[in-house]
């Protein structure tokens, strides 16, 4: 094959894509600023629940029994059946597909970070009351900048599972990236399922990148005169 049989043929190849971009470009913004909006609200209101769920396994066995439990049993039952439980209570569009991704997110965020505050080690502890630390002092200077790596860790599991789940929203009327799957899946068109599947692990990729770097940067930022206490 020669080097123009291969630019005629890159150029068909391409041409799907190329034409849906030309012509779509703000729906396929749209798309991304719905799917971004879903995921961050889910997560943001997980994120809430689960640390103060995940405080109270802390400090109460029997909060952390109960709480983890249930949880652990709900990671494994599927997102697109936690998505139709909610639409007979409240029906289809961004709230039920909200409230569906917020309790798939708030498994990991609660339990990881339950055990990141039950995990801190007694030396550690004994060693801040010695100084004459009071609970709040110990809870922000020694346990939030020990137990924050494996909250980021449940959290970037959250934000990862949320932002692939988010496509199956469009089942509900949510909307996100997962209707130009869908369309394709529909219109049987290859472009369309590639173009919002690679768009939502791209942004899986992105996320758990800039989240890993925001780690870094809170560590150094808000507990780094802590972290160099400790030393």
């Amino acid at each position: 094959m020669n080097t123009y049989n291969v630019e005629v043929a890159l150029s068909s190849a391409l041409e799907p894509y190329i034409h849906y971009f030309s012509n779509n470009t703000h729906k396929f913004i749209a798309a991304i600023g719905e799917h971004l909006l879903l995921s961050g609200a889910a997560l943001l209101v997980a994120s809430a629940l689960g640390i103060v769920l995940g405080v109270l396994c802390a400090y109460n066995k029997t909060v952390n029994v109960v709480a983890t439990g249930v949880f652990s049993v709900a990671r494994i039952v599927p997102s697109l059946a936690i998505l139709f439980l909610c639409l007979p209570l409240m029906g289809t569009g961004m709230k039920p597909s909200v409230a569906a991704l917020t309790f798939l997110a708030l498994p990991p965020i609660l339990i990881n970070t339950a055990v990141a505050l039950a995990s801190i080690p007694a030396a550690a502890l004994e060693a801040a009351r010695g100084m004459g630390m009071n609970v709040p002092q110990i809870f922000f200077r020694i346990k939030a900048p020990l137990a924050l790596p494996l909250f980021m860790a449940g959290f970037k599991t959250a934000a990862v599972e949320v932002i692939a789940s988010a496509t199956l929203a469009a089942y509900i009327g949510g909307g996100g990236l997962g209707v130009i799957i869908f369309t394709g899946l529909g219109l049987m068109r290859t472009e369309l399922l590639l173009i919002g599947g690679a768009s939502v692990a791209l942004l899986s990729l992105l996320v758990d990148f800039s989240l890993a770097l925001l780690e870094k940067r809170v560590h150094v930022t808000l507990f780094g005169g802590a972290i160099r206490h400790r030393l």
